[in-house]
């Protein structure tokens, strides 16, 4: 059983539809008490950082999530938005992240790029894995992902790097640490590449 975390900024629907084809079953929720027996969490995001980080706290879904995440060790895959607020701050907003990640969150810099580049970063992009981790199984340089954003992480510790990408120039596309899992694409729409990262991490955490 997976557990979606639903705090008003997500695909909810297209990552429970996607589980659905791998025969895992899930479920969609806010409750803290439903949070709380989960074994499995997908914190899933579209939108702005401070509306995420406001709405997780308006929900009091902060102190369950680092309970389970932090204490208990319960897999999480953050999505999109949700990698993003597992970094320690973002140039989007003002409000603190989970601060997950010893990293930022920080606009694409155009000026910065030799080239006709345009935000948001949308489209297929491949990766490069930079840590064989279960996550990964099965993919390559040749596994493309969907990605759309204006924002990029970027991590203090190389050791939580998990993937880079390229748009004008490097970003991280993953952060990973131990039971912490985040990337900054959308598996849910990244078809069998995404199907298999999702079926790594349902069968692998």
């Amino acid at each position: 059983m997976t557990t979606i975390i639903d705090y008003g900024m997500g695909n909810l629907g297209s990552i429970q539809n996607m589980l659905k084809k791998l025969g895992e079953p899930s479920i969609i929720t806010t409750n803290p008490l439903e949070i709380e027996q989960a074994t499995r969490l997908i914190l899933p995001g579209v939108g702005a950082f401070d509306t995420g980080m406001n709405r997780l706290t308006e929900l009091n879904l902060i102190p369950i999530l680092n309970k389970k995440v932090l204490e208990n060790k319960i897999p999480i895959l953050g999505i999109c938005l949700g990698i993003q607020l597992m970094t320690k701050s973002s140039m989007e907003g003002n409000s603190g992240g989970l601060n997950w990640f010893d990293a930022e969150t920080i606009k694409f810099n155009l000026n910065e790029m030799e080239g006709k580049f345009v935000l948001p970063n949308m489209g297929w992009r491949n990766v490069s894995i930079k840590k064989e981790i279960p996550l990964f199984e099965g993919l390559n340089e040749e596994s493309w992902f969907y990605f759309v954003h204006n924002y990029h992480i970027v991590s203090n510790s190389k050791k939580h790097v998990g993937m880079t990408s390229e748009y004008g120039y490097e970003f991280v596309s993953s952060l990973v640490d131990d039971n912490i899992l985040g990337v900054q694409f959308h598996p849910e729409k990244s078809h069998k590449f995404g199907l298999k990262l999702l079926l790594n991490f349902i069968n692998n955490y």
